[in-house]
């Protein structure tokens, strides 16, 4: 089946940066790959089985149906929610045996009795703020909360943590970050706590600070770069990273607009002279930016046509007047390679005056996801399936 508009997930640049990122890590550093928020946009459970295929160690996810999601998928991987949960999601964080980040001891009581009630054991972190100020337990209140939730029956502490807000342009604060986290661990093992798991490196710690993926830590957390995009530019150049995205429509129409035509909504573009107009079936509603009215640019038959008139809901228009023989279905780009022409996300991104993740993250569930392995399509995800095409039913079923 043809699509009007779809993403291209290239599961081999997947495998490809797992590898990358494993290798950055270094021997007897665990991965945790952060898949949550639909892995960026890429799928959850498809980019899931692949990992688990490719030896990753733990799955991150951000909310407790996000790991319910993956269980039900028959994924028995470690999967950590990373995000503090509500004292009612407690339960169903035990029911679904899921790993849970613990943000005050309301909380660690509440797993606790959920655990104790069910004969289970749950597994839990603490995220410990040494400068994000966003989530977890203050530096001073640590040592002592810490050693609290490691009392608390049926409750397995495996693993504390802190975040970084600038690993990929300020590395001299994210090293005094990472001595304070440093020195909470020395405190915590001079009390008898035994923490299994300490980790500090999200992408930008993995790109570019070495020391936050060095003993005495032994995990770390990839995100973006897993998906081939990099936290910030210029971060860690040599990095082979492959981007696993793309983003396609086709031409659904072509019209010929006289000299002092508007186009689209509040007329904010009137053409100067007849154009040739190519009507595409992707908007806002897609995950196509609004802000790339006017300024966007795309891929048709591998020359860039500029975006004219307001991005609407559900189509926008470009000027067709510098590609040759464009016709009614022929495939456009929105990031993503054409020949030997491409449109980064980063571009994409920077015209719309927001960040990487936004861009990806922002593309809505009605865009079809097709799945790539060794130049083949294995799977496809819709509104209204998800169905395994060809040899490799374990990746999409």
């Amino acid at each position: 089946m043809r699509f009007s508009t779809w993403l291209e997930i290239d599961l081999d640049a997947l495998s490809h940066n797992i590898s990358e990122a494993r290798a950055r890590a270094g021997e007897g550093c665990q991965v945790l790959l952060v898949v949550k928020a639909d892995a960026y946009g890429h799928g959850a459970v498809e980019v899931s089985r692949v990992a688990v295929r490719e030896g990753i160690d733990v799955l991150g996810v951000a909310t407790l149906h996000e790991g319910i999601e993956l269980r039900q998928a028959g994924i028995a991987a470690p999967i950590l929610i990373l995000s503090p949960p509500m004292e009612e999601e407690t339960e169903g964080v035990v029911d679904y045996e899921l790993s849970c980040t613990v943000p005050s001891l309301g909380i660690a009581r509440a797993l606790s009795r959920a655990a104790v009630s069910r004969e289970k054991q749950c597994v839990v972190h603490v995220e410990v703020d040494t400068g994000m100020g966003r989530s977890g337990i203050g530096l001073a209140d640590a040592a002592p909360f810490i050693s609290a939730v490691a009392n608390l029956p049926n409750l397995v502490l495996e693993g504390v943590f802190t975040h970084f807000p600038s690993s990929d342009d300020d590395p001299e604060y994210t090293r005094s970050q990472l001595d304070r986290f440093l020195g909470l661990l020395s405190r915590l093992e001079g009390k008898g706590v035994a923490i299994p798991l300490r980790h500090a490196a999200n992408s930008g710690g993995v790109l570019g600070v070495p020391d936050s993926r060095e003993a005495p830590l032994n995990l770390v957390r990839p995100g973006i770069m897993i998906y081939g995009l990099r936290p910030a530019a210029g971060v860690a150049p040599d990095a082979d990273l492959r981007p696993v995205m793309s983003f396609k429509s086709r031409i659904a129409q072509i019209r010929e607009l006289p000299a002092g035509h508007p186009v689209s909504y509040g007329r904010t573009y009137v053409t100067e002279r007849p154009t040739r107009v190519g009507v595409i079936p992707v908007g806002y509603g897609h995950g196509y930016s609004l802000h790339l009215s006017n300024c966007g640019e795309v891929l048709v038959r591998g020359v860039k046509a500029p975006v004219i008139g307001r991005v609407t809901m559900d189509v926008t228009m470009v000027s067709l007047e510098n590609v040759g023989n464009a016709a009614v279905g022929d495939e456009v780009v929105l990031f993503g390679r054409q020949g030997d022409a491409e449109i980064s996300v980063d571009e994409v991104a920077g015209l719309s005056g927001t960040i990487n993740y936004d861009v990806i993250c922002g593309i809505g569930k009605r865009v079809a996801r097709t799945y790539i392995e060794s130049g083949e399509t294995i799977g496809v995800r819709t509104l209204i399936e998800r169905r395994s095409v060809g040899r490799q039913p374990g990746i999409i079923r």
